[in-house]
């Protein structure tokens, strides 16, 4: 960074960083013991879709890979477009099975990654419920390489749980590196994995 960039409060953009997506496992024992939240099994990757036979060709490949294991008992990869035209793709395993749900979310990255798709790439979730039967969902910002927070609230339409995305975001402090510019915490309004 430079004196001019410093001076007028320019920042490098953060270079996305996928292995932190390793550390949800850890953050999800934190989560369970602190608070009582437990994982879904279901994760999802948010992307902005490209019209284009390259494009189609990675997005085929990422599904075929993450549909090995249907032979096996494995629950095939679902598709979907949020009302704003994003792109989603859901993986769905049992709650005890968060290592493998965080490997399939980080080759879907990885693989949009490789094949010069990262700029498309916005975010990876990955939903956790209390006792009480609140959601929430560890969203992972590709472009920040930061975590946060989200708890929409159960039957108030679109309202948040600002408080307990406060409460989480001091809980997780020392496993995840958290999003500190707190309007960065985008809503994801009927995510894929966060129901």
């Amino acid at each position: 960074m430079g004196f001019l960039d410093a001076l007028f409060g320019r920042t490098k953009p953060v270079k996305p960083d996928l292995d932190q997506l390793f550390g949800v496992p850890s953050a999800a024992l934190t989560l369970q013991a602190a608070a009582g939240f437990t994982p879904t099994g279901l994760g999802s990757v948010c992307f902005a879709a490209v019209e284009g036979a390259a494009f189609a060709e990675v997005q085929s490949q990422v599904r075929a890979l993450l549909d090995a294991d249907t032979g096996r008992g494995g629950t095939p990869v679902e598709a979907s477009r949020d009302a704003y035209g994003y792109s989603w793709l859901l993986a769905r395993h049992t709650p005890d099975e968060l290592p493998d749900l965080v490997n399939d979310l980080h080759a879907v990255n990885s693989e949009l990654e490789a094949n010069g798709f990262g700029p498309q790439l916005l975010c990876s979730l990955v939903g956790f419920r209390d006792p009480g039967g609140r959601a929430l969902a560890l969203v992972y910002l590709y472009k920040r390489g930061t975590f946060y927070p989200f708890a929409p609230v159960a039957g108030g339409g679109e309202k948040r749980d600002n408080a307990l995305e406060l409460q989480v975001k001091a809980m997780l402090g020392n496993d995840l590196r958290i999003e500190p510019d707190l309007s960065r915490w985008f809503p994801v309004w009927g995510a894929p994995g966060l129901t």
